[in-house]
């Protein structure tokens, strides 16, 4: 099956025009610590989950560039949707190295949604032709809607050295344990799962390093542009636009409150005509520009290497990590000047301003997306030094 694939320009301006429907449900899922049905089923309809599926099974093959905007119109409704959103798009476009019949099976469920991690904190040992696996995943964020999660597990092998593995499983063989309390990106549901003597067959089990190299066991996906990158930059390139979107969320509450805005205890009765309030919007909208120029360029690199087929190089992965990096510094340091400057009365919780900096913050103590660990790495290569990490 093969669908009309839509312009990115399309796909952006159908989601930005569903941005006000989509903020709707903000506070419920924030409250309820997932998503909102109502917001996935409009996602769904948006074409969303499609974006990195196959042209085979109705999806779009979109690039990167596409993913930074549309993630970036998600950000100004909600930063959880956002994050859900690109987190979905990751371990979508990794089922697509698995093997054709695979493929097959996971895409047979429309808009089908795969969650995952890439911390390998299982165990699986040899059982007949497959796997089994038992171990417990931390932070798998839309486990409530998603319809498959992609572990990652150590195989131990009698005297064989542990050989770290990615596998496939149906969301309806893990048990989830509603453990995500936090302090930000709350509404994105990001509990642990749990597999006890789950079984997987051999041929949803691929090795991880093959996964990070984006080595494909597909006769199709081999073929395609968009599977023919690394893992990290694909991942990166994916998630970095919540950052970009955050901060021009934080830019849109902003101003839609200055006009009613005085300074308290000042003889500024509206905090437009301070010079403090012109210094300060004038360096933010530096940052968001900053952080749009390294979201951009980052997808940029992406897109562009993967329509070349050219080789990833270490230099290039190492730039791709130290752009993202770039990127959520740049949009935090944003949103952290339009909070500041929202007064006391941005603490209620129907100003959307503080769960934006809370969504924000947390965004960038994630350990792919920390502006200081992409920061080293990236100064690391340059330096000509190997990277201390597998994964980029």
């Amino acid at each position: 099956m093969t669908t009309d694939v839509p312009a990115r320009a399309e796909v952006v301006e159908r989601v930005s025009k569903m941005v006000p429907t989509l903020a709707e449900h903000a506070v419920w899922a924030e409250e309820h610590r997932r998503l909102a049905d109502e917001q996935v089923q409009a996602l769904a309809e948006a074409g969303v989950f499609k974006l990195r599926a196959p042209a085979r099974y109705g999806g779009y093959e979109a690039g990167t560039r596409t993913l930074v905007d549309v993630a970036a119109q998600l950000a100004r409704a909600d930063g959880s949707l956002a994050w859900t959103v690109q987190v979905y798009w990751i371990p979508t476009w990794m089922a697509c190295l698995f093997p054709d019949d695979v493929q097959d099976e996971v895409f047979a469920t429309p808009d089908v949604r795969v969650c995952g991690t890439l911390s390998p904190s299982a165990i699986a040992v040899p059982s007949g032709d497959g796997l089994l696996v038992n171990g417990r995943w931390g932070f798998i964020t839309g486990a409530h809607h998603a319809h498959w999660q992609e572990v990652i597990a150590v195989v131990l092998d009698g005297d064989r050295p542990p050989m770290p593995v990615v596998a496939l499983v149906p969301m309806s063989d893990l048990e989830v344990v509603d453990d995500w309390h936090t302090t930000g990106l709350r509404g994105t549901g990001s509990v642990s799962t749990v597999a006890k003597d789950v079984f997987v067959p051999s041929r949803r089990v691929l090795p991880l390093p093959a996964v990070l190299r984006g080595a494909s066991a597909s006769a199709y996906t081999a073929g395609r542009p968009i599977y023919r990158a690394p893992l990290l930059p694909v991942a990166s390139a994916s998630s970095v636009g919540i950052a970009a979107g955050l901060a021009a969320a934080a830019r849109e509450v902003f101003f839609g409150r200055l006009p009613d805005r005085k300074i308290t205890y000042t003889s500024y009765e509206h905090q437009a005509e301070a010079p403090l309030t012109h210094l300060r919007v004038a360096e933010a909208a530096q940052r968001l520009d900053e952080a749009e120029f390294h979201a951009h360029r980052l997808a940029a690199l992406v897109d562009g290497k993967c329509a070349s087929g050219s080789e990833w190089s270490i230099a290039d992965r190492a730039l791709a990590r130290g752009e993202l990096g770039a990127a959520c510094r740049a949009a935090r340091e944003a949103v952290d000047i339009y909070a500041s400057a929202s007064g006391g009365s941005s603490v209620y919780a129907d100003v959307p301003m503080g769960r934006i900096r809370a969504d924000i913050n947390a965004v960038t103590l994630h350990a792919l997306m920390n502006p200081d660990v992409n920061a080293e790495l990236y100064g690391r290569v340059t330096c000509g030094l190997e990277p201390n990490t597998l994964y980029i």
